[in-house]
């Protein structure tokens, strides 16, 4: 075993029992007792409370109240973390390596029927995603989310809209938000002198640099994307205000539209608001919601209601010859 593993064993050993000593130790371990009373200091040095005791009936004990405190998981705490791991891995975590090697360690402390109990509700618990996660991304997203921490400068390569277009820029990264199936950059843009939003997957390149910057005290990088992703578009694309009336199912179908999804602003039972951009509202946005007929009314803007009788009325000409 390992080094950690043969302290997480002292550990449990000392747990489990109310004094032990190093012989005891090395016997139920089966190794030197010189090796104990290395794995005995170097847990005291990281701060485990382990009393020793000398003379007749002396040995290693624990303090009580960190014999009372949980040293492993228990089965709902296991079966919730390895839960959340499935869902961190289809939306795209960039450590999922690390995350699989936690989940195999957490696993490996489990006894036997520990084991079977959470392989039962693993059965029928799985995640789909219809955007599946970019594995190009992950580099990115690493580095991106260790700019975070560090507060240092990048400079990217960023596409812009749906353009091949690209412009380099230095950012000073905020904070990562992963936001319906997207992950997004909330960064100081060094360009526009203001914080803005970008998609990570919009990057096609990202190096680091030397510079340090001060990240604003108490930001919220998802608050920022929520209240000004959907009003301050990247580049000078102009978003046109959509309030769609309907009944539940009609709306929910509307929304779940990859053109509509993203678009989202907010919802009620019948009515939902989008900022979509407004050369779509010309093209793909009308025949979209066309093929909803009777059960979706557009309250604004006007321009999309006339382009509606526009396309409604050629349809009209068309199938009456």
């Amino acid at each position: 075993m390992s080094k950690a593993d043969n302290m997480l064993a002292i550990l449990w050993l000392l747990k489990a029992n109310k004094r032990m000593t190093a012989k005891q130790l090395a016997d139920s371990l089966e190794m030197h007792i010189r090796t104990v009373y290395r794995y005995i200091d170097a847990l005291c040095a990281s701060g485990v409370p382990i009393v020793a005791d000398s003379g007749h009936n002396g040995g290693y004990s624990l303090l009580e109240h960190f014999k009372e405190s949980p040293l492993f998981f228990d089965l709902e705490e296991q079966k919730a973390l390895i839960h959340a791991a499935l869902f961190a891995q289809e939306a795209g975590y960039p450590y999922g390596d690390v995350l699989k090697q936690a989940v195999t360690k957490l696993k490996r402390y489990t006894n036997e029927a520990q084991r079977s109990e959470i392989e039962r509700h693993m059965i029928g618990f799985e995640v789909g995603n219809p955007t599946a996660p970019q594995s190009n991304i992950e580099g990115f997203l690493q580095q991106l989310e260790q700019s975070v921490a560090s507060c240092t400068t990048q400079h990217m390569v960023y596409q812009k809209g749906y353009g091949l277009d690209e412009q380099e820029r230095s950012i000073d990264p905020y904070g990562l938000v992963h936001w319906r199936g997207k992950w997004y950059m909330i960064a100081h843009c060094h360009l526009r002198q203001s914080t803005r939003s970008f998609r990570v997957d919009r990057i096609t390149a990202l190096n680091g640099t030397d510079h340090v910057f001060e990240r604003p005290e108490a930001f919220s990088a998802r608050s920022f994307l929520l209240q000004n992703l959907k009003r301050q578009p990247e580049g000078d694309v102009q978003l046109t205000s959509v309030v769609i009336q309907g009944n539940l199912q009609a709306l929910n179908a509307l929304s779940e539209i990859w053109l509509f999804s993203d678009a989202l602003v907010n919802r009620s039972a019948d009515t939902a608001h989008f900022m979509i951009e407004e050369h779509l509202l010309q093209s793909f946005v009308p025949y979209h919601l066309l093929s909803f007929g009777t059960r979706i009314q557009v309250l604004e803007p006007l321009l999309l209601q006339d382009k509606l009788v526009e396309i409604a009325g050629k349809l009209l000409q068309h199938h009456s010859r």
